[in-house]
């Protein structure tokens, strides 16, 4: 079979994806798994009733896949292929389509899964070569600094959490927009700095920067994009997903507006 990626890379999979297919009788109706490959080699098998072990492709041990559930699931609730591109992107997972299934085949559901998954990482295996040859390199640990020469302040954002640094974040988009006010141009370009390392540390789902961007700039509408990008990703950490696109379309309207 042929995955078809709708999200992600089959040249550089993650090692996690949404797997779907649409119902023969009805394409409105999506049946989902979640498929991972472990990071480091790992069997089931021994764990497993028989029937689902003998459906897991468990055969080469350097291609170890498992589907989660072990079938394809209906996704009920009303939810479609909108939800499932929603949740792939902000959980950052690869999303790929296994084309039509019978919703009453129960044996085809669990053997779609398999072989989705038994592609998928086989995928994920052509690619993790070139993981080994990252290892495989000499160590840079002769490279670190010195402690003398470690930043204090950059250890500090090192250890904290996401919400940590979102908090600092928002905190700095005061005095930012303080120094703006003020025609602070040295505090502005300070509080900028800062803000740009703290956003090192945050993963790009949290558009770090965009928000760094909109707290610095002088225009009617800048504070108050700044103010939604904290608050989508305030949300993104609490994974309320449904608030996302309405925070997005208020950013919009600003920007077009501005």
């Amino acid at each position: 079979m042929d995955l078809r990626f709708l999200r992600g890379d089959p040249q550089a999979p993650k090692g996690h994806a949404i797997f779907f297919a649409h119902s023969s009788e009805d394409e409105r109706r999506i049946f989902y798994t979640y498929c991972v490959v472990p990071p480091l080699p790992l069997s089931l098998a021994r764990y497993l009733p028989s029937i689902l072990a003998a459906h897991l492709p468990m055969d080469e041990p350097n291609v170890q896949v498992m589907p989660i559930p072990p079938m394809l699931e209906e996704l009920e609730g009303g939810k479609g292929l909108d939800y499932l591109q929603v949740l792939a992107r902000y959980r950052d997972d690869d999303l790929c389509e296994l084309g039509a299934i019978h919703p009453r085949d129960e044996a085809a559901k669990m053997q779609l899964a398999a072989q989705a998954c038994q592609e998928y990482g086989q995928l994920y295996l052509n690619y993790s070569t070139s993981f080994e040859q990252v290892a495989s390199r000499p160590s840079a640990q002769d490279e670190l600094p010195a402690l003398d020469d470690l930043d204090p302040e950059e250890l500090l954002f090192q250890t904290m959490t996401d919400r940590q640094r979102l908090a600092e974040l928002g905190k700095l988009v005061g005095v930012a927009r303080y120094a703006l006010e003020g025609h602070d141009s040295h505090l502005l370009q300070e509080t900028q700095q800062k803000m740009q390392r703290i956003a090192r540390f945050l993963p790009e789902k949290y558009k770090g920067n965009a928000l760094i961007t909109a707290a610095c700039d002088a225009g009617k509408h800048s504070a108050r994009i700044a103010e939604l990008y904290l608050e989508r990703a305030y949300k993104l950490l609490d994974e309320e997903y449904a608030d996302i696109p309405r925070i997005e379309q208020a950013i919009r309207e600003l920007q077009q507006s501005a």
